[in-house]
């Protein structure tokens, strides 16, 4: 039984202290894989150190996460497809837009989104989605943006059951992590209304840790608590959970 973390942030200085361990930790536990979205030019060097460290486990994605964009972003947008240009990446991500802490930049937020498709479908790579109190604005991009040449995840996905048939629709998965284990979420009625085939796992450690770690710092190893919930809200095994949804995280990534 073999997991995939679509989604963590192991460079971060949360994990400073004992990396090497969480890693060691999630292999341990079956997460062989953790794929890892950046935030901005300040991310890039300890992101880029950690997956020449572990070159079997850890896979890079290059992108600017949407509360990183500012006046500037044209020269953050300029550093990203200059790494493009020279490294390989398994994604386009964490990109998107979020509309939950400060509206300051939201015409920006949706340029860098709109710019940052576009290298998708240049560079021939998925998208990482973050979406949060914009699911309208996202989506009206995507609707204008999307073709065969577009595909990719909505990253911690908390929408509604019509939201994620619209983003089958357009052939994107949803990666499912913590919050499907939060007792008034809700995400357990939608997870039990989609087919699994649409889904991926992930933690977003150091963020989201999933019943029984909730509060804590999340790490990949804990992705099993989630596959779990998974695996009783659709009323199938775990290892069916892994083996489904480690598959979508390879095709989907070309891992």
């Amino acid at each position: 039984m073999q997991f995939i973390d679509t989604h963590t942030h192991l460079f971060l200085p949360e994990f400073d202290q004992d990396r090497d361990q969480v890693i060691k930790n999630a292999i341990d536990h079956n997460v062989q894989k953790m794929l890892l979205p950046n935030a901005d030019s300040t991310t890039i060097n300890p992101l880029m150190e950690l997956i020449q460290k572990y070159p079997l486990n850890c896979f890079p994605m290059m992108g600017v996460h949407p509360t990183s964009v500012r006046a500037d972003y044209e020269k953050e947008l300029d550093i990203v497809e200059s790494w493009l240009e020279k490294e390989k990446f398994i994604a386009i991500g964490e990109i998107g837009m979020d509309l939950y802490w400060d509206k300051t930049f939201q015409k920006q937020q949706e340029e860098v989104f709109r710019r940052q498709l576009n290298l998708a479908k240049k560079y021939n790579l998925p998208v990482v989605i973050h979406a949060r109190e914009s699911f309208d604005e996202i989506f009206k991009i995507i609707d204008e943006e999307v073709d065969d040449r577009l595909t990719g995840v909505f990253h911690a996905f908390t929408g509604t059951v019509e939201q994620a048939n619209q983003i089958i629709e357009w052939g994107f998965m949803m990666g499912i992590g913590g919050i499907v284990t939060f007792k008034n979420a809700g995400l357990d009625k939608v997870v039990r209304n989609i087919d699994i085939n649409h889904i991926v796992l992930e933690t977003d450690a150091p963020y989201l840790a999933p019943v029984p770690k909730r509060g804590k710092r999340n790490q990949s190893a804990y992705i099993r608590h989630i596959a779990e919930k998974i695996a009783l809200i659709k009323e199938i095994s775990i290892e069916k959970v892994a083996n489904i949804t480690t598959d979508n995280a390879k095709q989907l990534f070309r891992l």
